[in-house]
C-alpha cells in the first residue's frame, strides 16, 4: 500500500498595508504595503522559510502580491517565485523559459481575483472612525464582521466565502492532494472564507476569527484529512 505525502498549505494575511495604517476601508482598492507591512513580511517569511512551497497562489491586488514576494525572499530553498500568465497573450507565450535549470529554481505564482478581498462598497477609502460616528459603532460592526450583512454596495462575507470557496476546491485543494505544498497569500476576509471550510466553522465562529497581518498559518493535509499545525 502507497503511502501518501503529507502536504502543507500556508495561509498568510498580507502585511499592514498603507490604507490599513491611514485606518482607511480598502477593499478591492489596490493600494500597496506601508514600511512596517513589509517587514511583517519579511519576518513572516522566516517563519516559513524550512517548508519547501511547491505552488504559491496570491489575489490580484499588490498588498497580496508583494507580502508574498517578500516572505520568499528569505526561503531556503532558493528557488524564485515565477508569475503564470494564462491566457493572456504575449505576457504568457514571450514569457517562455528555455532553460530547464532555470524553470526547475522557480515557483509558480497563480494570481486569481477569487482571492480579493471582500469589496466593501461606498465604504472603500472611507476613514473606519468617521463612519462609526456618522453610522453608529454597531452598524458599522454589522458591516465589518456580520455574516450575511453587505455593506451599501458592496459584499458581505457569505458573498465572498461564494467565490473563495469553490475556487480554492476548484484549484488549491487537488494539488493539496497530490502532496505539493501551496502558499496562499491573500486577505483577511478571504482567509477567513477558507479557514471556514477547513475548520468546519459556523457562521457566528468565522465572523470571531482574527488573522493578523503578516502571520503565516500552517495546516497539514494527508489523504483526505487536513489539520491545522502546532506552530
Amino acid at each position: 500500500m502507497t503511502m501518501s505525502r503529507v502536504a502543507k498549505l500556508i495561509l498568510m494575511r498580507h502585511g499592514q498595508s498603507e490604507w490599513n495604517k491611514q485606518n482607511l476601508f480598502t477593499g478591492w482598492v489596490d493600494i500597496p504595503l506601508s514600511a512596517e507591512g513589509i517587514q511583517e513580511s519579511l519576518a513572516g517569511g522566516k517563519k516559513i522559510a524550512e517548508v519547501p512551497i511547491d505552488v504559491i497562489f496570491v489575489s490580484s491586488l499588490i498588498r497580496a502580491q508583494m507580502t508574498a514576494m517578500l516572505a520568499m525572499v528569505g526561503h531556503q530553498s532558493g528557488k524564485v517565485p515565477c508569475v503564470m500568465h494564462p491566457g493572456q497573450g504575449k505576457l504568457e507565450t514571450w514569457a517562455k523559459i528555455y532553460s530547464k535549470g532555470a524553470e526547475e529554481n522557480c515557483i509558480p505564482v497563480v494570481t486569481a481575483w477569487e482571492l480579493n478581498e471582500r469589496m466593501y462598497g461606498k465604504l472603500q477609502g472611507m476613514n473606519k472612525q468617521e463612519m462609526k460616528d456618522q453610522f453608529g459603532v454597531e452598524q458599522v460592526q454589522r458591516w465589518r464582521r456580520s455574516f450575511d450583512e453587505a455593506p451599501p454596495e458592496g459584499e458581505s462575507l457569505a458573498m465572498t466565502a461564494a467565490r473563495t470557496i469553490p475556487y480554492f476546491k476548484a484549484q488549491i485543494l487537488p494539488l493539496l492532494k497530490e502532496g505539493k505544498n501551496v502558499f496562499i497569500s491573500a486577505h483577511g476576509n478571504s482567509l477567513r472564507s477558507i479557514a471556514m471550510f477547513l475548520d468546519n466553522l459556523s457562521k457566528e465562529q468565522v465572523v470571531q476569527l482574527e488573522l493578523a497581518t503578516g502571520e503565516p498559518i500552517l495546516y497539514s493535509f494527508e489523504g483526505e484529512r487536513w489539520s491545522k499545525d502546532g506552530k
